[in-house]
This record gives C-alpha cells, sequence and structure tokens, in this order.
C-alpha cells in the first residue's frame, strides 16, 4: 500500500503545521500563477524571498515529511495556490524509514497525477534526493529513486529534474562537508546557495 493511503491510527502528525499554513493563507493570499515549493525541511528551511526576490515563491515544506505526506495533504498545501511551477524535494526521509526507490518513485508518480488532475499545466521540477553525510550509507538506494524519478520526468515535458547529486560531491566523491550543518543532513548557507543557482531555471 503506498505510504499516502494509509489510515493514520493517531491524528496526523501535520495538522498544526498544515493549520498554521492556512491560517497564512486567509492572512496572505498567494496569487495564481506563481511558485509553489512543498516538501520536506529542505524546503521548510529555505530561505526563498532571500534567494529568489522579486520572484512570487511560497514555502510549503514540513520537516520530517516524506512524499506520502504531500500526496496526501496536496489540495491544502499546493492545489489551492494553483501555481503555474511546483518545486519538490523529499524522498530521503522515505528511504531512509525503509521505504524502497521503487516506492519513492511510486508515490511521486502519485503526487504528480494528483496536482495534473486538477492542473494539467502546471510543471513540477523534483529536485533529486540529495546525498549526505548522514544517510551516505542509502547512497546506492538515493541513486536508484533517483533515476527511477528522472525516467518519469524524461517522458513529460511537464516535468522537470534538478540533478544536485552531482554538483555537491567533492573530488573523493563524497558529499562536500560545507555544504552541510553540523548534522551533516541538513544544508548549510553554502548548500543553499548552490541549489538556489541549480533551481533558478525551473522558475524562468
Amino acid at each position: 500500500m503506498p505510504a499516502w493511503a494509509q489510515v493514520a491510527v493517531a491524528e496526523d502528525r501535520w495538522a498544526k503545521e498544515i493549520a498554521a499554513f492556512e491560517a497564512e493563507d486567509a492572512t496572505r493570499p498567494f496569487p495564481e500563477g506563481g511558485t509553489v515549493f512543498v516538501g520536506s525541511s529542505s524546503i521548510r528551511l529555505w530561505d526563498l524571498a532571500t534567494a529568489f526576490p522579486g520572484r512570487p515563491v511560497l514555502n510549503r515544506g514540513f520537516g520530517g515529511t516524506q512524499i506520502g505526506d504531500s500526496v496526501r495533504h496536496v489540495e491544502r498545501l499546493v492545489l489551492r495556490h494553483r501555481p503555474a511551477t511546483v518545486i519538490f524535494y523529499a524522498g530521503d526521509n522515505d528511504l531512509a524509514a525503509g521505504r524502497t526507490p521503487q516506492q519513492v518513485q511510486a508515490d511521486f508518480h502519485a503526487f504528480v497525477t494528483r496536482v495534473h488532475t486538477a492542473l494539467p499545466r502546471t510543471r513540477i521540477a523534483f529536485i533529486a534526493i540529495k546525498p549526505s553525510l548522514a544517510r551516505w550509507a542509502l547512497i546506492a538506494k538515493v541513486r536508484e529513486a533517483n533515476r527511477l524519478v528522472r525516467a518519469e520526468c524524461d517522458r513529460d515535458d511537464r516535468l522537470g529534474y534538478v540533478d544536485v547529486d552531482g554538483p555537491m560531491l567533492g573530488w573523493d566523491g563524497k558529499p562536500r562537508p560545507d555544504l552541510f550543518i553540523q548534522d551533516g543532513l541538513h544544508l548549510s548557507a553554502k548548500g543553499y546557495a548552490l541549489w538556489n543557482t541549480l533551481v533558478a531555471p525551473f522558475l524562468e
């Protein structure tokens, strides 16, 4: 069963975050046709206003999430804003929790299907699951998941793939420590500066 279809036994752990987003929407409506960034903590911690000044960008990242969480809440996170572009990042939490690369691709496909059913002209760019120091043991699964998602993106001209794997590696083939904060998982200011340059073309 896909993660997004599983029925939660307890109250949705993201209820407060989603409610906070909706409260913000009520006081500061986001214009249609902008860019919504959605996904896990790598999105949540991104200072989008500074990274992309003058552009209509909206941060709807919530930390610790898997792809299925964005599928489950896609109406409230994405569809209500009717964006022209969605920038999506998630997947490393999925693999760390034991989901397979094939399940990651299937869940991303479910997200794409939900968005394009409602907004068939919206472009969606998937930021590749990043190679990180903290989860280097998962790199084979990370790259297989990225390969599967990239193949899907190549089949649909409404989809884009932001390759961050190679640019985040050093001369030794390992993740560059300067791109991460102390935990070796979340991005540093230098890490986000790199992502800014890689993602910017997808906002054109």
